[in-house]
């Protein structure tokens, strides 16, 4: 049995026992990496998150932390060795900026790193209900919700889009995945706290915390930088990954009509036969515009 479909398995094994005790829930649906199910008790809404990848299965619990209901859905959740993880109940703050990043896995397109600050004040116009980690949003969805994001943020939001011919620039210079992300997250950080002063920032945890720390300047250096796991579960951080991800998918839009030809994204069999025509056909400068060269494919092209 593989991954994903233990994680299938996993969710459908607790939306089973959920149901058995009368709670009702969404059917699993499937996003990039994960499965996902809504619940609602009482009136209030819950979000179970099975993602599956590389170092296994890891699950989520979004809602209310201060709810009886969460302490009831956690307990039932982890005492029962449905998941192979502790719950994450890191109380959100009431401000602070959260950082994402999109094409960190993507032979063809930029990377992109964005930052958002909320407040208690923004969040009351903000689409909650809407918003999650992109990878459970259609591209559809991401550039619809996006724009709306914007314009509620107004200039409380930044975003870096590195294109692959800077990428790579970049990658020689640096020559470590980790410390280019470091750079892009401390840029966004010191962007937005030039625009909003906050004492909080909390980023997806990608490497050792001391990449960003050591990357951030003046200002980034005297906030509470917190790094965790799968931090798109706190709203601002997955705002930024929206932001991040439209700025993603516009390169791609441009691209195409620009040059006339659809790239597909991630890496697979296909992102590997696109590019070698590419090469084929144009030549390797042509590539270079496109692509990440680091990625192990290029070597085969």
């Amino acid at each position: 049995m593989n991954i994903e479909q233990q994680a299938l398995n996993t969710i459908n094994n607790f939306l089973k026992d959920l149901s058995l005790k009368g709670y009702k829930s969404s059917s699993p649906q499937k996003g990039n990496y994960s499965f996902f199910s809504d619940v609602k008790i009482n009136r209030e809404n819950y979000k179970i998150l099975v993602y599956f990848g590389k170092k296994g299965i890891k699950t989520i619990l979004q809602g209310d932390t201060k709810s009886p209901s969460y302490s009831m859905l956690s307990e039932m959740l982890f005492d029962k060795s449905f998941f192979n993880t502790k719950v994450e109940t890191e109380q959100e703050p009431e401000e602070y900026i959260g950082t994402d990043e999109s094409g960190k896995g993507d032979y063809f397109g930029p990377l992109v790193i964005a930052g958002a600050f909320i407040n208690e004040s923004l969040k009351v116009k903000l689409p909650v209900n809407e918003i999650k980690d992109s990878k459970l949003l259609t591209d559809q969805n991401i550039l619809t919700l996006a724009p709306k994001l914007r314009n509620i943020l107004d200039d409380k939001f930044d975003i870096v889009m590195i294109t692959p011919q800077k990428y790579n620039q970049l990658y020689q210079s640096f020559n470590n995945l980790n410390k280019l992300l470091a750079w892009g997250h401390s840029t966004v950080i010191e962007n937005v706290l030039n625009k909003q002063n906050t004492k909080t920032v909390i980023s997806d945890k990608f490497a050792d915390d001391r990449l960003i720390l050591n990357a951030l300047k003046e200002k980034g250096k005297l906030v509470n930088l917190i790094q965790t796991t799968k931090a798109e579960r706190f709203l601002g951080v997955a705002i930024a990954s929206i932001l991040a991800r439209e700025k993603f998918l516009h390169w791609f839009i441009n691209v195409k009509k620009k040059l006339n030809i659809t790239l597909p994204k991630g890496a697979s069999s296909s992102v590997n036969k696109t590019a070698k025509e590419l090469a084929n056909k144009h030549g390797k400068e042509y590539l270079e515009n496109l692509v990440k060269l680091h990625f192990k494919i290029t070597k085969e092209i």
